[in-house]
């Protein structure tokens, strides 16, 4: 059975690569002298995998990893000696048993930060709930298995449920996007948005993971 880490990947960690984050890991375990198991073959490593991996400058509040603990450390002791081995802004939760197949994990809740610095026009909100209302709203999406080099996906059936709120310079949106098979990044729907209404069109989007669900909508650990 594999064993498993949650941990937040916050502040100047969120533009460590998902390659660079697996290594860094792999250190850190090394560096915490807490054994873990690992590959097989002519040139064995430290086994780690990390679930749905984030884009470069996403930040995320439960992000999972999967691993091996060998024996003589308990879960309880790793959090600790981990995070103090990580850079910063990477910092271990919980460390447990993996009880549930990732094949479960359905859906994520993102939050998007849409930030307009010298004030937020007030059309802005009708515009975006406009776009989330419609029955369909289809999208290229790159794809390095399709000829054309892309693929169409409808982000309304994969848009799980939204709501929106307003500030004077910010618009929040908080949406739960289908997660795998196939899963939403939430920058198509920033794209979206700002191709369907460029007047709008924020200064800058931040992405933050709030939370891995299940398919009744329940945290995925």
């Amino acid at each position: 059975m594999a064993d498993r880490l949650l941990f937040s990947k916050t502040g100047r960690a969120k533009y460590i690569s998902h390659l660079d984050l697996m290594r860094t890991f792999q250190r850190a375990f090394a560096r915490a002298k807490i054994p873990i198991k690992h590959t097989e073959g002519f040139n064995p490593h430290p086994f780690v995998s990390i679930a749905l991996p984030l884009s470069v400058g996403y930040s995320s509040q439960c992000e999972i990893l999967e691993f091996g603990l060998l024996e003589g450390t308990s879960y309880e002791e790793v959090p600790a000696r981990l995070t103090a081995a990580m850079p910063e802004g990477i910092v271990v939760h919980q460390c447990y048993p993996a009880q549930r197949k990732l094949k479960e994990l359905a859906s994520l809740n993102y939050i998007m930060n849409f930030e307009y610095p010298e004030g937020r026009p007030q059309a802005a909100e009708p515009a975006m709930r406009e776009l989330l209302g419609r029955e369909s709203l289809v999208v290229q999406k790159k794809s390095n298995k399709s000829k054309k080099g892309y693929t169409e996906v409808d982000l309304i059936s994969l848009i799980r449920g939204w709501n929106l709120e307003c500030q004077s310079d910010t618009m929040t949106l908080d949406a739960v996007l289908s997660a795998q098979n196939p899963g939403l990044n939430p920058e198509l729907i920033r794209a979206a948005f700002c191709q369907a209404y460029p007047q709008f069109a924020p200064d800058f989007v931040t992405f933050h993971r709030r939370e891995v669900l299940d398919v009744e909508g329940k945290p995925f650990r």
